[in-house]
């Protein structure tokens, strides 16, 4: 036992890259043999598959209600701090993953076409819920760190944890929507490792008995269609988030302060089959996977904030070979780019190690996006090492069918399904059609202009090339609602603006935050259809362009576009341009 405690002990501190004192391990061995003692004894203990449930409350589900537990001070108070705000912890000791398997051409494609990539996505989405997943501290993004935090999700001793009922039900929003099939019963499950983010060292999770199980997803890459296979949607809760001082990343870092705000908010993981083949394909499914959540209004699916987060597994294997390479995990991936990038850094490296004879080690590696490489931070361990096992302080989750059946009702069309709409519905091209659906703002704001407006197709140029073109790929809010933009459409349809005009209207809407009919109003853009008055105009023109009247009317009939050039720029484009055509037709034939 005192041995097996020892291997146990020295496996952890290199794991956790920690720089204790032979005091400290002693203190720990210790307290890992306590733990490994009582493992046994639960492990031991005869389990009729019964549960007993009159010894806990009715009530296993609480409203998505948050407030502040006013703990923060009491338990900072012990901790060395930065800035009084966060948890210190040592720098890390490990291994700093500057390995060069690769030296050369890391980042072109290596000619070796006899090996297949193949690919599978672990994709953590936080739900958009009021409270933490165990607890009632607030979600809230960007507060004073660890200030949304209580002795539930610090992992203080003798707490219980109270399930989210928002969470649950936004989990089966995603299961539905991806195809899955809703477990009427799930298990969490604790997942026991050690990580500084981590304050209780286990993250409470669900693994042999998930909520969704079973479902697929579609992605369309060059035109090719794939459906992409999910394993499982489960819920669980997210660690902290750890900030390093003193330098890029956590090799050669000072120190790390945690901030725990994040720790136990609620997370759904939708994990793949290993079915995709390309980065190419699978930054589409991260892309429609997003598309889906924030159209269900249960993820922000803000990458840059860390709520769509995304681990990437990849092996090679020669083509024609069915069984599995052996796999890397890449983690910290959280932009599109990053994980096309990162794949394809990764397949490259692994077919180099092929090409040159060498054997790939199951490893856990980091995507560094300043040097555009993947590096090594530790082995990869296997599910056992986390020895799962049912949390004893959460009941299972059993769900009605009424709940599910409800839900269903209000799940939208899949990704694919909104784009062949407006494909043929809208007469929108691809490209269009695949921005509204990755896009749910985009697809809600063009969605109410056609409903007040229904030439879609010039609702379409003006929305694609000029509005979208002032946001300049942001996902910032349009300053005008959807019925400003058709009446400023209505507008140019009846002649009062045209095109030239409308563009610069647009351009002035943007610069000065008034919307297109108040800059219309403002600015003295009105088309000018006062006949009497473009006739009078007209009559000046032709008067100093007599040489050139003279040859229009002998045969010369190209100048008429000269003639009317010449009236839209001495009105500054103002005119109505087919009211000046007829009025100067008819004093030509004079």
């Amino acid at each position: 036992m005192e041995e097996k405690k020892q291997i146990n002990l020295k496996n952890l501190i290199e794991l956790s890259g920690l720089d204790i004192t032979p005091e400290e391990e002693t203190q720990f061995a210790k307290e890992i043999g306590d733990f490994l003692e009582y493992a046994e004894i639960i492990n031991n203990f005869e389990d009729n598959g019964e549960y007993c449930f009159d010894i806990l409350p009715e009530k296993t589900l609480r409203e998505d209600l948050a407030f502040d537990s006013g703990l923060t001070e009491m338990l900072l108070k012990n901790a060395p701090l930065i800035d009084k705000t966060s948890y210190l912890v040592p720098p890390h000791k490990g291994k700093s993953g500057e390995e060069k398997e690769i030296t050369d051409g890391e980042n072109k494609a290596v000619d070796n076409e006899e090996y297949e990539a193949v690919i599978g996505l672990e994709v953590h989405a936080q739900l958009k819920t009021n409270s933490k997943l165990f607890c009632s501290c607030s979600t809230e993004f960007g507060k004073t760190p660890n200030k949304n935090t209580c002795p539930v999700c610090s992992g203080q001793p003798g707490v219980l944890p109270v399930l989210n009922a928002e969470a649950v039900k936004m989990a089966i929003k995603a299961g539905l929507s991806l195809n899955c099939a809703i477990n009427k019963k799930s298990v969490f499950a604790r997942k026991n490792y050690f990580y500084p983010d981590l304050p209780k060292s286990y993250q409470i999770s669900q693994f042999e008995e998930p909520i969704c199980s079973n479902g697929y997803l579609e992605v369309e890459v060059d035109n090719v269609v794939t459906k992409i296979r999910i394993n499982r949607v489960h819920i669980e809760e997210d660690a902290g988030k750890m900030i390093h001082v003193g330098s890029p990343g956590i090799w050669g870092a000072k120190a790390s302060a945690v901030d725990f705000n994040r720790a136990s908010c609620p997370l759904i993981e939708i994990v793949t089959e290993p079915d995709i083949s390309s980065p190419q394909e699978a930054k589409e499914y991260v892309v429609m996977l997003r598309a889906i959540l924030m159209s269900l209004g249960i993820c922000d699916g803000n990458m840059e904030e860390g709520n769509l987060r995304c681990d990437a597994n990849v092996s090679i294997r020669k083509k024609g070979e069915v069984k599995l390479g052996v796999k890397t995990e890449i983690k910290n991936v959280n932009s599109f780019k990053a994980i096309e990038r990162s794949l394809i850094y990764e397949i490259n490296r692994q077919k180099q190690i092929k090409k040159r004879g060498g054997s790939i080690g199951q490893e856990t590696r980091l995507w560094n996006e300043s040097s555009q490489k993947t590096i090594l931070m530790r082995t990869k361990g296997e599910s056992d090492d986390y020895r799962y096992f049912p949390d004893p302080d959460l009941l299972p989750l059993t769900l009605d069918e009424e709940l599910i059946t409800e839900l269903k009702k209000n799940i939208p069309d899949l990704p694919l399904v909104k784009k062949k709409s407006y494909m043929e519905n809208y007469g929108l091209n691809y490209d269009e059609s695949r921005l509204l659906i990755t896009n749910p703002y985009y697809m809600e704001y063009f969605e109410n202009t056609v409903k007040c407006y229904d030439n879609t197709r010039n609702a379409a140029n003006w929305f694609f090339n000029e509005v979208l073109f002032y946001l300049n790929g942001n996902n910032d809010a349009i300053h005008f609602d959807s019925s400003q933009f058709a009446g400023f459409l209505r507008k140019i349809d009846s002649g009062e603006i045209n095109g030239k005009i409308g563009k610069e209207i647009i351009k002035k809407s943007f610069e000065s935050k008034m919307n297109p009919l108040e800059v219309l109003e403002n600015s003295g853009y009105k088309q000018i259809t006062d006949k009497a008055l473009l006739s009078k105009i007209i009559d000046e023109i032709l008067k100093e362009l007599a040489e050139e009247v003279v040859q229009y009317k002998s045969g010369k009939s190209n100048l008429l576009a000269f003639f009317v050039g010449k009236v839209m720029k001495e009105t500054k484009g103002k005119a109505n341009p087919a009211l000046v055509n007829e009025i100067m037709i008819d004093k030509l034939k004079e």
